[in-house]
């Protein structure tokens, strides 16, 4: 029996197979004209009212079933891009071929990339209720939004107007039994700092970061994991102190909010300056594998020294610009909050870093539940930028989704929680962005929770989403919504 087989033999069958269906349709941020198009063609084939609008955003819309016409409309809501990641050497193209399903116990995974259940499971939640026509429930309207993992462009973009209700179920969230009822608010920075470049004679040293386990710039960050990025800037920046070396080229990171797990970095060096160059590696390695011995023990450097000759590096003054700028940008944890204990409250990640022939880019997700730190924040990243000859844009900047103290809908998610099992929920607040601030802003008065089953290690490729979880999600969806009131 293959993995789709024995998925859809579960008591999530029919969510597992549209699961199924999504991952076999390319669709990460920025390729979602396919997936689009996907959810279009459903919402017609069955007679569904359907917008698809032009950034390829879906809304579906479900009459009540009989019996619930009364019964105020609920919003389900979830994004229908996913991080694209994989593993080297994998050859899949995943912008044009579909994920490879596999099964380990209880976990669900993709073999060689990320499985996207963040946020496909949301989708295929929804698809599973529209399809059906036993399920009792209200007039459900499916918000279904593009490229939330690069910005939430597609919930800035989103017209709601044809949305008649007030409460909503966001189906964002990894982690079964809790209900999320805020977030913080962020922003992408993309820095360009210019290069000129020059032929010298000397020596080129290719240094590869690797072993980390990188995770969620909001979920993990406060777990001070390696960010690959950084850890190249650092370097670099050692290595021009001790050796006078200049930038040839640095890569890392696929994602603005996922914590880089490598990154590749080209140093040259004059002729009589290897030892130094060397010496200065080693003492790095070393330091860096100390401080994070407990946290990401799975740090990893490897050098290889290329023959001496004529390379076009980047020249001596545009080399101390780039090093100081990766030196002195901050990144990681800034500020925890005062009011939730153990709630981190600002932070950034240098998710991307690259150079091209004329430039080095970097792309920097920023977070925080307090809008004036946030902004703080976006004017200290641009200062650094500025200061050493770069240029800074700010887009997919977010609200905030801040906590409602009345919330009705909260109150029946817990009293049907409480009757299915036996427990109390978890009720949260988080520092990873959803897209119910934007939206809120859109539906004055919207009441939100977020929900989901368990998943580890979102945005990479050790994506895992658990089925049984899955499975009591979806009895416990089946539940809400048959409840009336």
């Amino acid at each position: 029996m293959n993995v789709m087989e024995c998925l859809n033999g579960s008591a999530a069958g029919e969510v597992f197979r549209f699961f199924g269906e999504i991952c076999q349709i390319p669709h990460g941020s920025g390729n979602v004209g396919a997936i689009s198009a996907y959810l279009a063609d459903f919402a017609k084939e069955r007679g569904l009212t359907c917008v698809q609008d032009p950034v390829n955003n879906i809304i579906i819309i479900k009459e009540a079933a009989a019996g619930y016409e009364e019964e105020e409309p609920l919003l389900l809501q979830g994004h229908m891009d996913m991080v694209a990641v994989k593993k080297p050497g994998c050859p899949k193209d995943m912008r044009t071929e579909g994920l490879d399903l596999a099964l380990d116990g209880d976990w669900l995974y993709a073999e060689g990339t990320s499985l996207g259940g963040d946020d496909g499971i949301a989708v295929a939640y929804m698809l599973a209720l529209l399809d059906s026509d036993r399920i009792p429930h209200p007039r459900l309207e499916a918000v279904i939004t593009v490229d939330e993992e690069t910005g939430m462009n597609g919930a800035a973009a989103i017209d709601l107007g044809i949305c008649r209700g007030r409460r909503m179920l966001n189906l964002d969230s990894e982690e079964e039994g809790v209900f999320l009822t805020s977030c913080a608010g962020g922003a992408r920075i993309m820095c360009r700092l210019p290069l000129e470049r020059e032929t010298a004679e000397g020596t080129v040293y290719t240094i590869q970061i690797g072993g980390l386990q990188g995770g969620h710039s909001g979920g993990e960050i406060h777990k001070e994991r390696g960010n690959a990025n950084c850890l190249a800037g650092r370097l670099f920046y050692e290595c021009r102190q001790r050796a006078g070396a200049r930038l040839l080229s640095v890569s890392g990171g696929l994602a603005d909010n996922a914590i880089p797990r490598e990154a590749q970095l080209e140093l040259f060096v004059g002729s009589g300056r290897e030892p130094q160059l060397e010496s200065a590696v080693r003492v790095f390695s070393e330091a860096v594998k100390k401080e994070l011995s407990v946290k990401d023990p799975g740090f990893l450097l490897t050098v290889q020294k290329k023959e001496a000759g004529r390379f076009a590096a980047v020249r001596e003054a545009d080399s101390a610009k780039a090093a100081f700028l990766l030196l002195a940008l901050p990144n990681g944890v800034q500020a925890m909050s005062a009011d939730i204990p153990g709630l981190v409250q600002t932070s950034l990640n240098l998710g991307i870093l690259k150079t091209e022939t004329d430039a080095l880019c970097l792309d920097i997700s920023v977070r925080s539940s307090v809008g004036s730190e946030k902004e703080l924040l976006l004017e200290k990243v641009k200062a650094v930028a500025e200061i050493c000859g770069g240029t800074y844009r700010v887009s997919g900047d977010y609200p905030a989704w801040e906590y409602r103290p009345d919330s009705a809908l909260r109150e029946k998610l817990t009293a049907v929680y409480r009757e299915q099992y036996h427990a109390e929920p978890k009720v949260e607040a988080i520092h990873a962005g959803l897209e119910c601030g934007l939206l809120s802003a859109k539906l004055p008065g919207l009441d939100c929770v977020s929900l989901g089953p368990d998943m580890r290690d979102i945005h990479t490729t050790e994506e895992r989403l658990s089925v049984s979880s899955v499975e009591r999600v979806w009895k416990f969806l089946l539940a809400f919504l048959e409840r009336k009131g």
